[in-house]
């Protein structure tokens, strides 16, 4: 059941329009017949050279901050639909920016249409499976339990499980899949998104402002920036695999994951919006299943045609999660599906990655960094053996 309203307008506004979950969903939009506004920053850390070639020039290109109030109110006028997908994050320290750009932005998007009198009828809004925190798991003495993040003394003696938070309950918890029920969030950037979440769902109920806020787990494909820390998994073992040196994984590798083409999440950004059932709703965009990071790395390293074994060091990202999967069940209930499996990713990605100029390790650089930090440290168990 859509509502016709939002096939029919004729003008949106994507922001973050030239990153890669944006400029994806900016192009199935032009598909579809809309007209495509993008706001953009081009941050460096993530566009060293710029305005990638890929945004096509059908697009109305704005270069701005989403959070200048200026910049946006020029992105807004004259839209009648809003894809907010700008987004900040790292794995670096500077927290006010995941606040800035993620969490004000949306209050600034909120605050102009107000106060502006735009005539705007609908808002997607990215969010992010980092709301769940540690996400959900079961014990099998207390049952269904919301646990915080391990703790530093954990990780340091190698203890990668997660335990029962119940006194007195020595249990290891085992995990399930995610609903979207309870959020969680205990870094920054999982923090800036579930207010994101509810800034979302208030406001746009208090303003009878339309909105749907995407929950996404890791997504991967096309695009995927090589430049900042936190682009993802795919990456860094890619560009590894392709300098002939082994991937590093970190614990033990047996933490659950699951990922999710970002042609599939463009799909997803488009049916929210199309869609009145998904109005004022928060949806979980996730993998087909979960898969340990070891056999991900197999499957990964056979794609690239390598034969490199990876390295398991003991050394923890302090502020991982251990096991984070999502269910996608409400959002299936709308008519989306997983198209592409964890092989049609690989080869995707693979095929990208081999038309760049540039392919470069960059990972030891940005490790270095980290360790200086202590966001990588090592376990004391495996720096003793």
């Amino acid at each position: 059941m859509s509502c016709g309203i939002y096939k029919n307008l004729m003008k949106v506004l994507v922001t973050g329009g030239a990153g890669f979950i944006g400029s994806h969903t900016v192009d199935l939009l032009l598909q579809k017949g809309y007209e495509v506004r993008v706001l953009d920053l081009l941050q460096e850390r993530v566009h060293p050279y710029g305005k990638p070639e890929y945004i096509s020039k059908e697009v109305e290109f704005n270069q701005g901050d989403v959070s200048d109030r200026d910049a946006m109110l020029n992105a807004l006028n004259g839209v009648e639909g809003v894809f907010h997908l700008a987004a900040y994050q790292d794995y670096m320290k500077d927290f006010s920016n995941f606040i800035k750009a993620n969490t004000y932005s949306t209050a600034l998007i909120f605050e102009l249409i107000v106060e502006k009198k735009l005539n705007i009828k609908k808002i997607v809004l990215a969010s992010s499976q980092s709301v769940y925190g540690e996400g959900k798991y079961t014990c099998k003495v207390h049952g269904i339990q919301y646990p915080d993040s391990r703790s530093v003394e954990q990780l340091e003696e190698a203890d990668w499980e997660i335990h029962c938070p119940q006194a007195g309950c020595k249990e290891y918890l085992t995990s399930v899949l995610i609903d979207e029920a309870v959020t969680n969030p205990f870094t920054a950037y999982g923090i800036s998104k579930e207010a994101l979440d509810r800034l979302a769902v208030k406001l746009g109920k208090r303003y009878q402002l339309p909105t749907a806020s995407m929950r996404y787990s890791i997504v991967q494909g096309p695009r995927n920036s090589f430049f900042n820390a936190y682009s993802g998994v795919c990456r860094i073992f890619t560009l590894r695999l392709i300098n002939n040196k082994p991937p590093a994984i970190y614990e033990d590798g047996k933490q659950l994951r699951d990922y999710v083409h970002v042609l599939d999440v463009a799909r997803a950004n488009v049916l929210a919006f199309e869609d009145s059932r998904a109005d004022y709703e928060s949806f979980n965009v996730g993998g087909i299943e979960g898969i340990n990071l070891l056999d991900y790395t197999k499957l990964l390293t056979k794609a690239a045609g390598k034969n490199i074994e990876p390295v398991v060091s003991g050394y923890f990202r302090y502020g991982d999660t251990r096991h984070t999967v999502s269910s996608s069940e409400k959002l299936k209930k709308l008519g989306w599906k997983n198209e592409h499996t964890l092989e049609n990713i690989f080869k995707d990605y693979l095929k990208w990655v081999y038309e760049q100029p540039d392919l470069k390790d960059r990972y030891e650089e940005i490790e270095a960094i980290m360790k200086k930090q202590k966001v990588i440290r090592q376990s004391k168990i495996q720096a003793l053996s």
